[in-house]
């Protein structure tokens, strides 16, 4: 009889006592991933300060870039530098431009494309189409 004193009591746990998975509307995680894409932040610094781990916000960065994640916007503009070319490069007496001069143009998806200077826009703007994936 003393084995059934000294027995730990146990104690059942359910599912319902326990907290639940949190849930992040569409428009939360677009702000989320859209926060993690401002300025030199990283990934990691946005997902701790919003409590998700990294991975997560790598998961809802991919769908983002794919067009998977709820209603995404797509970046139709982006910002452009310009930068002026040497003095040495400069030519005053010929304002038009030599043929080999060519422009980079960075997609947000990480692609580059480079096109010459005098690149017709509607021929641009398919190619852009293509390469964008939209």
């Amino acid at each position: 009889m003393s084995d059934f004193i000294n027995r730990p009591q146990i104690e059942v746990l359910s599912a319902a006592d326990g907290e639940r998975r949190r849930y992040w509307s569409d428009d939360d995680k677009l702000r989320i991933v859209e926060e993690s894409f401002v300025g030199h932040r990283q990934a990691a610094a946005t997902a701790r300060r919003h409590g998700i781990c990294r991975s997560l916000l790598t998961t809802w960065r991919r769908q983002y870039r794919n067009g998977e994640l709820g209603s995404s916007r797509r970046v139709s503009f982006a910002p452009v530098t310009m930068t002026k070319a040497p003095a040495s490069q400069t030519n005053l007496a010929d304002p038009c431009l030599p043929l080999d001069c060519q422009v980079e143009i960075a997609l947000t998806n990480g692609r580059r494309v480079i096109v010459p200077v005098g690149v017709e826009p509607a021929a641009l703007a398919r190619i852009l189409a293509v390469v964008d994936g939209q």
